[in-house]
């Protein structure tokens, strides 16, 4: 397993979420062009494009334009609904990094064989055949990987403690990330703790609502953060970049590197 440092280059890496929102691909691809430029220009360490608002095919398009015009910078892929090609686009495109929203977790413990050649992951409805499909594709694709455990939006199903989850999913991928309930909601300093504890020193990132306010405590235990609401104008999501907003916070994260 490859170290975070060694992919993000930096202690405590801040991960920018592309959205790529807009109403038409021209308007998309407009967006995406300025938003990458102002997040490399005031510091971001690295960008994560990510189907939120735009299309798998928005994303493609993302990660060549990152690909030819940004090869020295560390960027990365999250498909929302379909990581086998998040893991091939990331091969494709050079990114350094992909992001599952949840390693572990979100399904029912067991294995139901019947269903275990199907090629969706997210398909999968036992835990089990989530777990062989997972190393399958890292086997082929030896990406570094940001997993989700007990991840925003995610009904828990596994019956298992957080500890037990959290055992598991470091074995699934490279970094846990933890959320708090939603996109741009504060994760909560309690969760990210409890999270630190039964990781040990095993990588940690905040994936929700980390602001310019609360970065220093929280990175004061967590290892790197994707940031993307509070990154934009007002903190919206749906806004566009505030360049302003990604440097204060970047300046804040360079303090706390010295």
């Amino acid at each position: 397993m490859r170290s975070y440092k060694q992919v993000f280059h930096v202690d405590k890496p801040i991960l920018a979420m592309l959205h790529l929102n807009g109403l038409t691909p021209d308007r998309i691809r407009e967006w995406a062009r300025r938003e990458i430029a102002q997040f490399y220009e005031n510091g971001a360490d690295a960008i994560l494009a990510e189907d939120y608002f735009g299309s798998p095919d928005d994303v493609e398009w993302a990660l060549d334009y990152l690909k030819t015009n940004y090869p020295e910078k560390v960027y990365g892929v999250n498909l929302l609904g379909d990581p086998e090609k998040g893991f091939r686009l990331a091969r494709q495109y050079g990114a350094a990094f992909v992001q599952i929203d949840s390693v572990c977790g979100h399904l029912r413990p067991g294995s139901n064989m019947k269903g275990h050649d199907s090629p969706k992951l997210y398909d999968k409805t036992c835990d089990g055949d989530f777990a062989r499909n997972l190393a399958e594709l890292r086997a082929e694709y030896p990406v570094f990987l940001l997993g989700g455990v007990r991840f925003k939006y995610q009904q828990v199903k596994s019956g298992r403690s957080v500890e037990e989850d959290l055992a598991i999913g470091k074995e699934r991928c490279d970094a846990v990330v933890v959320t708090g309930a939603g996109t741009g909601i504060d994760t909560g300093i309690g969760k990210i703790r409890q999270f630190r504890q039964g990781l040990g020193d095993f990588p940690l990132f905040v994936g929700a609502g980390m602001t310019a306010e609360n970065c220093r405590e929280q990175l004061s235990v967590a290892d790197g953060a994707i940031v993307g609401s509070w990154f934009k104008q007002g903190g919206e999501t749906s806004a566009p970049v505030d360049p302003e907003r990604v440097k204060k916070l970047m300046d804040i994260v360079k303090e706390l590197r010295e």
